[in-house]
């Protein structure tokens, strides 16, 4: 079957600052919060950090020289926070901003449309140390930031988006303690989670004032979340309260100027402390977007579960195959989650700028890096996408996770998501088979 996708369709590939640019200490950086949590033994799996990772603060031409050369229409990277400003606000950092706007000018140069994240996970340590996004007064803070970046890189950027996946900077964050900062507090969270979304919509109304001519948006990460027994009350119940959690407390806001009223009543009875939401916090939060951003990989298979406090419910598995991540591939779970997002906030545009798969990559004898269960998933997922595309869901553009392998957060380096092997050792990057097939596709605007 052939998959042909409409002709303004976008095909990018997607990195973030921490994972790829090492230079950690260098040029006036600040310490990040994931400096600070990588170097704690025992938060990330292989004992590995950030400290070097792909090397892009160096190397970054020949990162986008190869994405050149694959085709790539769309490259979606990253600013890191502590190296604008080292202290989280203050003094400028001007060598760090001519970094970005080198890069910029490189992408541009080389054929192909930015998509600039303004924060993806890497917060200034100094601001950790008065709360973190626990602390109001940090809005100000990130305003303050992203019109530093609006006003150096206006022109330079086709797509802003404000935050990457709210969700894991608050609950991975504040409540599982995966992440940095690996806090433990469901109601920290909840505070977290709102003065994230505060940030994103201060960013969005000075973008709005500043007349600049790329789209704005944020990035959610959203799953399709199902019972896992479709006849059991409670199960249908405890997914719609996960659906609630992890896709409704930051999309409703943010679409719908309103928080999901029914989770909150239900964490209000479980004891949590729910987040100060004064008069005018919802309308700074539901400004206009240009589009709404997505990242996804799987579905959430969810069961009733009296001992996972707060929410009263888990996860479990279908039983399907399985990512190199743990992560089950089940492509249709993308379709009913688009068509969710679209039924439930007819958003102007959708960007997937997040989709992929972890796969036990290695370089065989021949030189060649034959990736073919990553080449399946992603051909899965995108004939999922097509098919809501032709549905009427307004998806203009798609951009693989990830473009080279990387430092991927707690599991360290020991996760290779990349089109692209790294050899960390040498620095040697070696496109994967999915790396030529996806020159294909976007050759073909489809598969």
């Amino acid at each position: 079957m052939e998959y042909e996708f409409p002709k303004d369709f976008e095909w990018g590939v997607a990195t973030a600052s921490y994972q790829v640019e090492g230079a950690w200490q260098e040029d006036g950086k600040g310490e990040s919060i994931w400096d600070r949590f990588s170097h704690i033994p025992g938060n990330i799996v292989d004992l590995t950090n950030g400290d070097r990772a792909c090397d892009f603060y160096h190397r970054y031409r020949e990162d986008v020289d190869l994405a050149c050369s694959l085709g790539i229409q769309v490259y979606r990277l990253s600013v890191s926070w502590p190296r604008i400003f080292p202290n989280g606000r203050g003094e400028k950092n001007e060598k760090s901003i001519e970094f970005y706007r080198n890069v910029l000018n490189y992408i541009k140069e080389k054929g192909m449309k930015t998509s600039l994240t303004l924060y993806h996970w890497d917060l200034p340590q100094k601001l950790q140390d008065e709360g973190g996004w626990c602390n109001r007064e940090i809005v100000e803070d990130f305003k303050n930031y992203a019109v530093t970046l609006f006003e150096a890189y206006g022109s330079l950027v086709d797509y802003w988006i404000t935050l990457n996946e709210p969700y894991c900077s608050s609950f991975l964050g504040y409540w599982k303690g995966e992440h940095a900062p690996g806090y433990h507090d469901y109601s920290m969270a909840l505070a977290a989670a709102h003065h994230l979304l505060m940030s994103h919509g201060t960013a969005v109304k000075a973008y709005r004032s500043m007349g600049l001519p790329g789209k704005i948006g944020i990035t959610l990460n959203m799953n399709q979340p199902y019972p896992a027994d479709i006849k059991n009350e409670e199960d249908q119940k405890a997914a719609e309260r996960m659906r609630m959690q992890n896709n409704q407390l930051f999309g409703d806001p943010v679409m719908k100027g309103t928080y999901p009223q029914e989770l909150f009543d239900f964490l209000k009875g479980q004891g949590v402390v729910l987040p100060d939401v004064r008069e005018g916090d919802l309308e700074l939060i539901h400004q206009p977007i240009d589009f709404l951003g997505l990242n996804n990989y799987f579905a959430d298979i969810v069961k009733a579960d009296d001992g996972a406090w707060p929410l009263m419910a888990s996860l479990t598995t279908k039983g399907l195959p399985v990512t190199d991540a743990g992560w089950e591939v089940y492509p249709e779970s993308m379709y009913d989650l688009l068509t969710w997002i679209q039924d439930t906030y007819q958003p102007p545009e959708i960007i997937i700028t997040e989709n992929g798969a972890a796969c036990n990559d290695w370089i065989n004898s021949d030189g060649r890096i034959e990736d073919t269960n990553r080449i399946d998933y992603l051909k899965r997922y995108l004939g999922e996408v097509h098919r809501a595309v032709k549905d009427g869901v307004p998806v203009k553009g798609y951009y693989v996770w990830c473009f080279t392998d990387n430092f991927e957060w707690a599991w360290g380096l020991s996760r290779r998501f990349g089109i692209v092997y790294m050899d960390y050792e040498t620095q040697k990057r070696t496109p994967k088979d999915s790396a030529f097939w996806y020159k294909q596709v976007v050759e073909n605007n489809g598969l």
